[in-house]
Protein backbone atom coordinates (compact mmCIF):
# COMPACT_ATOMS: atom_id res chain seq x y z
CA UNK A 1 0.00 0.00 0.00
CA UNK A 2 2.59 2.65 1.38
CA UNK A 3 4.12 1.64 -2.39
CA UNK A 4 0.92 2.96 -4.17
CA UNK A 5 0.70 5.80 -2.33
CA UNK A 6 4.66 6.91 -3.37
CA UNK A 7 3.74 5.83 -6.87
CA UNK A 8 0.94 8.24 -6.84
CA UNK A 9 3.00 10.88 -5.16
CA UNK A 10 5.96 10.37 -7.92
CA UNK A 11 2.97 10.52 -10.68
CA UNK A 12 1.78 13.92 -9.39
CA UNK A 13 5.30 15.41 -8.82
CA UNK A 14 5.92 14.52 -12.46
CA UNK A 15 2.32 16.40 -13.35
CA UNK A 16 3.37 19.23 -11.55
CA UNK A 17 6.55 19.46 -13.71
CA UNK A 18 5.10 18.89 -16.80
CA UNK A 19 2.78 22.19 -16.38
CA UNK A 20 5.48 23.89 -15.17
CA UNK A 21 7.38 22.85 -18.39
CA UNK A 22 4.11 24.13 -20.59
CA UNK A 23 4.14 27.52 -18.70
CA UNK A 24 7.71 27.78 -19.62
CA UNK A 25 7.05 26.56 -23.37
CA UNK A 26 4.14 29.09 -23.21
CA UNK A 27 6.71 32.18 -22.06
CA UNK A 28 9.04 31.05 -24.95
CA UNK A 29 6.75 30.86 -27.27
CA UNK A 30 5.47 34.26 -26.34
CA UNK A 31 8.70 35.81 -25.97
CA UNK A 32 10.32 34.44 -29.85
CA UNK A 33 6.39 36.08 -30.96
CA UNK A 34 7.11 39.92 -29.64
CA UNK A 35 10.77 39.30 -31.25
CA UNK A 36 9.36 38.20 -34.81
CA UNK A 37 7.36 41.23 -34.19
CA UNK A 38 9.83 43.82 -33.51
CA UNK A 39 12.26 42.35 -35.99
CA UNK A 40 9.52 41.86 -39.14
CA UNK A 41 8.36 45.76 -38.76
CA UNK A 42 12.17 46.76 -39.41
CA UNK A 43 12.35 44.25 -42.06
CA UNK A 44 8.99 45.70 -44.03
CA UNK A 45 10.18 49.14 -43.89
CA UNK A 46 13.73 48.03 -45.67
CA UNK A 47 11.21 46.59 -47.87
CA UNK A 48 9.40 49.74 -48.34
CA UNK A 49 12.94 51.45 -49.16
CA UNK A 50 14.31 49.06 -51.52
CA UNK A 51 10.92 49.50 -53.55
CA UNK A 52 11.19 53.16 -53.53
CA UNK A 53 14.87 52.85 -55.07
CA UNK A 54 14.16 50.25 -57.39
CA UNK A 55 11.27 52.88 -58.66
CA UNK A 56 14.20 55.55 -58.91
CA UNK A 57 16.15 53.43 -60.89
CA UNK A 58 13.43 52.32 -63.13
CA UNK A 59 12.01 55.41 -64.41
CA UNK A 60 16.57 56.64 -64.48
CA UNK A 61 16.29 53.19 -67.32
CA UNK A 62 12.91 54.77 -68.53
CA UNK A 63 14.59 58.22 -69.22
CA UNK A 64 17.58 56.92 -70.97
CA UNK A 65 15.64 54.87 -73.65
CA UNK A 66 13.53 58.10 -74.59
CA UNK A 67 17.12 60.02 -74.96
CA UNK A 68 18.08 57.06 -77.10
CA UNK A 69 14.79 57.24 -78.80
CA UNK A 70 15.43 61.21 -79.25
CA UNK A 71 18.90 60.71 -80.54
CA UNK A 72 17.77 58.06 -83.15
CA UNK A 73 14.05 59.87 -83.98
CA UNK A 74 14.88 63.37 -83.83
CA UNK A 75 12.11 63.58 -80.82
CA UNK A 76 10.86 62.24 -77.42
CA UNK A 77 7.40 59.50 -78.13
CA UNK A 78 4.81 62.01 -77.41
CA UNK A 79 2.94 60.95 -74.54
CA UNK A 80 0.02 58.89 -77.05
CA UNK A 81 3.14 57.13 -77.86
CA UNK A 82 4.01 56.33 -74.17
CA UNK A 83 6.53 54.16 -72.62
CA UNK A 84 5.74 51.51 -75.97
CA UNK A 85 8.03 53.46 -77.92
CA UNK A 86 10.97 52.94 -75.47
CA UNK A 87 10.99 49.06 -76.14
CA UNK A 88 13.09 48.59 -78.36
CA UNK A 89 15.61 50.68 -76.48
CA UNK A 90 15.25 48.73 -73.40
CA UNK A 91 16.35 44.74 -72.59
CA UNK A 92 13.19 43.58 -71.21
CA UNK A 93 9.49 44.67 -71.48
CA UNK A 94 8.47 47.94 -70.34
CA UNK A 95 8.36 47.43 -66.36
CA UNK A 96 5.25 47.97 -63.89
CA UNK A 97 6.65 49.81 -60.61
CA UNK A 98 7.40 47.87 -57.58
CA UNK A 99 3.78 48.43 -56.48
CA UNK A 100 2.72 47.03 -59.80
CA UNK A 101 1.17 49.98 -61.10
CA UNK A 102 2.29 51.12 -64.52
CA UNK A 103 4.54 54.11 -64.44
CA UNK A 104 3.16 57.57 -66.22
CA UNK A 105 4.92 58.73 -69.10
CA UNK A 106 3.96 62.47 -70.46
CA UNK A 107 6.10 64.18 -73.11
CA UNK A 108 5.83 67.29 -73.04
CA UNK A 109 6.97 66.83 -69.96
CA UNK A 110 6.08 69.91 -67.29
CA UNK A 111 9.46 69.71 -65.57
CA UNK A 112 12.34 70.40 -68.07
CA UNK A 113 13.17 69.66 -71.42
CA UNK A 114 12.17 65.92 -71.52
CA UNK A 115 9.48 64.18 -70.80
CA UNK A 116 8.05 63.26 -67.11
CA UNK A 117 8.27 59.41 -66.05
CA UNK A 118 6.30 59.49 -62.69
CA UNK A 119 5.56 56.02 -60.26
CA UNK A 120 2.67 57.00 -57.99
CA UNK A 121 4.25 55.16 -55.09
CA UNK A 122 2.53 52.28 -52.80
CA UNK A 123 -1.16 53.79 -53.45
CA UNK A 124 -1.11 54.52 -57.31
CA UNK A 125 -2.56 58.26 -56.62
CA UNK A 126 -0.91 60.99 -57.52
CA UNK A 127 0.50 62.54 -54.36
CA UNK A 128 1.11 60.87 -50.98
CA UNK A 129 3.31 60.87 -48.21
CA UNK A 130 5.82 58.38 -47.12
CA UNK A 131 5.82 54.78 -49.51
CA UNK A 132 2.61 56.77 -51.09
CA UNK A 133 4.31 59.75 -52.38
CA UNK A 134 5.37 60.00 -56.00
CA UNK A 135 8.52 59.20 -57.29
CA UNK A 136 9.55 60.89 -60.57
CA UNK A 137 11.86 61.41 -62.91
CA UNK A 138 12.49 65.36 -62.30
CA UNK A 139 12.85 64.10 -58.54
CA UNK A 140 15.73 61.84 -58.80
Amino acid sequence: MRNHTLEAQGDRRRAARAGVTLIEMLVVVTIIALFAALVGQRMFGNVDKARVTAAKVQISNLVNAAAQYKLENGNFPTTEQGLAALRPFLEKDIPLDPWKHPYVYVYPGEHGDGPDVISYGADGQPGGEGINADIASWKN
